[in-house]
């Protein structure tokens, strides 16, 4: 049998981390997935995916990721059975995480301020880049500005 999900969406919240009786970080959190098509009446659908991490993984979540940041998670889809404060049976489907990835680089993330408060398309609402002069060099480049010299043979085209 196969079950395994691959999900690329945004954080809903922070994660939350917490710890079992025997000291085992775990994270939850929500993914904000939008659909492909959009609704009878035009409008954006998006799914929430509930995700829990485990171990590491867990810490890792809670420590680089937060509301709005884009992610990548590879894991499999279980259903989970609880109970609420009135006594009534509940399931909860979830994705147990084997990977979380970044889903966007940090340059990205920063240039969308971090996420876009009004909805989950992390894009819409892109911020200038700073120009060069205000940009502090973290080295010094040798005479020419950069560190790679151009291909007197580079027609542009991908070679594959």
């Amino acid at each position: 049998m196969l079950n395994k999900a691959i999900l690329m969406g945004r954080l809903t919240r922070d994660p939350e981390l917490r710890h079992t009786q025997s000291n085992m970080a775990v994270c939850s959190f929500t993914l904000a997935i939008d659909r492909d098509r959009k609704g009878p009446n035009g409008e954006r659908q998006t799914d929430f995916i509930d995700c829990v991490a485990w171990g590491r993984q867990a810490e890792f979540v809670t420590q680089w990721f937060n509301k709005g940041a884009m992610a990548i998670v590879v894991g499999r889809v279980q259903s989970r059975n609880w109970e609420d404060k009135n006594g009534g049976k509940r399931v909860s489907i979830e994705v147990n995480c084997d990977e979380v990835s970044f889903g966007e680089t940090k340059k990205s993330r920063d240039a969308n301020g971090g996420f876009n408060a009004g909805g989950y398309d992390g894009g819409s609402q892109m911020r200038p880049e700073p120009a060069a002069s205000q940009i502090a060099p973290a080295f010094d480049l040798p005479s020419g500005g950069s560190d790679f010299q151009e291909l007197a043979d580079d027609d542009g085209d991908v070679p594959f």
